[in-house]
């Protein structure tokens, strides 16, 4: 016997299917105004030399590490809201995935702080420390896994997005994987402003994510 669902089940799941892609569209403007705030106000701190991440440090370290928790929270369940309107589409199985792992990764990142480093917080020696600790590392770590499900994930939806004529969305899909991808690759390379580049890489890409996720709010026919 075939069942369907009623129309009050169906519109109950798109309501919150909306709330879980909420959580990606806030991801990106909660992110970028608490990071760039501090990187703007605090003391020492200097975003061509300074990563995002050394904001952790410091007697304000909470609200970094704060934004990393959150942040990462709200991708990682914001995932679903992804599966649920991606459901049948080219993408709609690993894009999620890889928005969840981005997430997990942004948590990881705010647990294990990397080390103070180059003058921050004020009163920090200069240059990079002779030896790195074990939570450093697993911070660069849980940065280097966010970072590629990120690029990967907009990649994949700049493809998903190409296939579908969406043309324009599909083109700041796929600015946002290259923008990290290069933003990143600087940084590694060790380029002048690399923390620079990093940060305008990572932003754009969740931007890129948030405002796919607005538009997926409002069009996905998998949303009743």
């Amino acid at each position: 016997m075939t069942t369907t669902s009623s129309p009050t089940t169906r519109s109950r799941t798109g309501a919150a299917t909306r709330r879980l892609l909420t959580c990606v569209v806030a991801a990106t403007p909660l992110w970028a105004a608490v990071a760039l705030s501090q990187a703007a106000l605090r003391e020492g701190f200097d975003i061509t030399r300074h990563p995002l991440s050394a904001l952790s440090n410091g007697s304000l370290g909470w609200l970094q590490i704060t934004n990393f928790l959150v942040v990462g929270t709200l991708l990682a369940v914001g995932a679903t809201g992804l599966r649920r309107a991606l459901l049948g589409a080219p993408g709609g199985t690993w894009v999620p995935r890889l928005v969840r792992v981005a997430g997990i990764g942004m948590i990881a990142a705010g647990v294990f702080v990397m080390d103070p480093a180059d003058g921050f917080p004020v009163g920090t020696p200069y240059g990079q420390p002779a030896a790195l600790t074990w939570h450093s590392y697993a911070h660069f770590a849980a940065g280097s896994i966010t970072f590629l499900s990120l690029i990967a994930a907009c990649l994949l939806l700049g493809r998903r997005l190409g296939r579908a004529g969406d043309r324009r969305y599909a083109l700041l899909a796929r600015a946002g994987g290259v923008a990290l991808l290069l933003g990143n690759g600087w940084a590694m390379g060790g380029g002048p402003a690399g923390t620079l580049t990093l940060a305008v890489g990572v932003i754009t890409a969740m931007l890129a994510l948030s405002l796919i996720a607005m538009r997926l709010r409002s069009h996905s026919p998998n949303i009743a």
